[in-house]
């Protein structure tokens, strides 16, 4: 496997002040144990984050060193903890191993090839399992666990007995917990026509002619205010 290194240095205070000062100076505190004892160090946040890039639900095998110094140590990075709120690193632990002695750690599984469901029947391919657990020596850590889906049909599950493991490598998790499945494909929804609402047609009122008498003359007076027969 690819070894990587990373500088790592000493620090000797510990609590939230000297957290806080490391930060401020491009640090964060960090501790490595599996040793005679453990010992707080500083680490660069950016060393970490080229480390972990690309690589994540796997352990790394890593060459750690000190400045200014031959010691170097083999380690593995075991936990690393990001602020909540504003997801920068704030801490990270380094396990020191033996090469010589089997260790637990996760390893990410990748799905390789195109699903016969997915690529006939217009499937949907599913990953349920996306990292697992091995026992093995240091140095076989692998890097990924690949899933060959490329058999599955629709309905059909990949398990974790059909993985490819590497030799010296022993996976942990039960053997028929599933990896990967092909569901079907989303049922697509047909518009029916659209409802419309017939309205009954409405009788037209009949419309009301009011007769208008015609206005009637006065009868016309003669000049002495009589009426003229």
């Amino acid at each position: 496997m690819d070894m990587r290194e990373l500088t790592i240095r000493k620090r000797l205070g510990v609590g939230k002040g000297n957290a806080k000062r490391l930060r401020r100076a491009g640090e964060v505190p960090a501790i490595l144990y599996g040793g005679a004892e453990p010992v707080n160090i500083a680490v660069a946040p950016r060393d970490i984050y080229r480390l972990v890039h690309g690589h994540e639900g796997s352990t790394q095998l890593l060459k750690v060193s000190f400045p200014d110094s031959a010691e170097s140590r083999m380690v593995i990075i075991r936990d690393i903890q990001y602020d909540p709120v504003s997801e920068n690193l704030v801490h990270v632990d380094l396990q020191e191993v033996a090469m010589d002695r089997a260790i637990q750690v996760s390893v990410a599984v990748h799905h390789v090839g195109e699903a016969i469901g997915v690529k006939d029947t217009f499937g949907i391919l599913e990953m349920i399992l996306r990292e697992v657990q091995v026992s093995c020596l240091p140095g076989n850590i692998p890097a990924v666990l690949e899933a060959d889906v490329s058999g599955l049909n629709i309905g059909e599950v990949l398990t974790v007995k059909d993985l490819k493991v590497p030799e010296g490598v022993r996976i942990l998790n039960d053997m028929n917990q599933a990896v990967a499945t092909v569901a079907p494909p989303a049922a697509e929804e047909v518009a029916g026509p659209a409802a419309t609402t017939e309205v009954a047609p409405t009788a037209a009122e009949p419309e009301v002619l009011t007769e208008r008498k015609p206005k009637e003359e006065p009868e016309a007076e003669d000049k002495k205010g009589k009426k003229k027969e």
